[in-house]
């Protein structure tokens, strides 16, 4: 009788690595990227430069100094994308020096803290943002209009789409919904937003972003699950509400408003804080959905798409305990 023998594993090698699947991430973010040097000009290369080049610098120094690591991992692309992340989550008139300390924490306790990339228990760059809505409430909440193209700290500001929203469900008065641009005019980022704030610079257009989830689809960095899940669940809940009550937004306003697509497809899908498996994304997805809805039109803040993500990350380990992939070679007892 012959014998089976099987060596050791991993059989097979695959083509990705962190670097191929990093860098792919910034390539989906370039569209985007383009879009909010377009609108706001300088103020976006200024916060994304700097997000970026401070991330990058408080990583390599924290392994050099602190923890004592020769392992160069800045050019993995990690740093470069939890800079443009936290970038695309800050208004582009923000200071250099609240863009510097946000990128510290992002990197510094949202990373490096538990022990660096693939350790961290929550999004660094939504640590950072978080950190910095709590802590500069006034600068956080600056919207500069887009257009300005050389204006920098003394652009002109206004209220956001979500703002607008916010204020007619307080208000009890459908009419102030009147204020918002067309759903088709947030999906493809037109610049004359009905005169309200553009928001962060990731959140100008959404058909950039979902230009981005295209390629990382078809380049399988990431899969559908999460990004699907989270704006199905915001769409259908929004319907209701809509269909309900008149001061609530239509839902195509809702999810391309805000930094809900952002979230969704940047974010939320990061491999070390989102659950392993499909159905773990989906639940997971369907999390963060309805805990943006219900922060969005009853919590204290206008968006609630960073504090949901931050909330289901912390879900994440119990998710991948009960939910769990089916196992190769498994019988299945009838």
């Amino acid at each position: 009788m012959k014998k089976l023998i099987v060596s050791l594993s991993p059989h097979v090698h695959g083509t990705d690595s962190v670097e191929r699947n990093m860098y792919g991430v910034v390539i989906a973010l370039l569209p985007a990227l383009l879009v909010s040097f377009l609108y706001f000009g300088l103020g976006s290369a200024i916060v994304c430069a700097t997000s970026v080049a401070a991330c990058v610098v408080f990583e390599w120094a924290i392994n050099k100094f602190l923890l004592k690591n020769d392992r160069v991992t800045v050019c993995d692309g990690s740093a470069v994308v939890t800079g443009l992340l936290l970038g695309f989550n800050l208004p582009s008139n923000l200071p250099v020096w609240i863009i510097v300390i946000g990128a510290l924490v992002a990197v510094g306790i949202g990373k490096m803290t538990f022990g660096g990339l693939g350790c961290n228990l929550f999004n660094p760059a939504l640590v950072g943002r978080c950190f910095l809505l709590v802590s500069f409430p006034a600068q956080m909440t600056s919207w500069p209009q887009a257009g300005q193209l050389t204006s920098y700290l003394d652009a002109e500001t206004g209220a956001t789409p979500l703002s607008v929203m916010k204020w007619a469900i307080k208000s009890g008065d459908a009419s102030v919904l009147e204020q918002l641009p067309g759903s088709f005019s947030m999906l493809i980022g037109l610049p004359d937003t009905c005169q309200t704030g553009a928001g962060s610079l990731g959140e100008v257009c959404a058909l950039a972003l979902l230009l981005g989830l295209a390629f990382m689809l078809w380049r399988k960095i990431i899969t559908w699950h999460t990004p699907v899940s989270i704006i199905l669940t915001v769409f259908v809940l929004s319907g209701l509400l809509h269909l309900a009550s008149p001061v609530y937004a239509d839902p195509f306003s809702v999810i391309f408003s805000g930094g809900l697509m952002l979230g969704a497809i940047f974010m939320a899908t990061d491999y070390v804080t989102s659950p392993m498996c499909s159905r773990g994304q989906l639940v997971y997805g369907v999390g963060i959905g309805l805990l943006t809805v219900v922060i969005r039109n009853w919590g204290a803040y206008p968006e609630g798409m960073s504090f949901a993500i931050l909330i289901m990350n912390a879900f994440t380990p119990l998710i991948n305990t009960y939910i769990k992939p089916k196992r190769f070679g498994e019988v299945v007892k009838k």
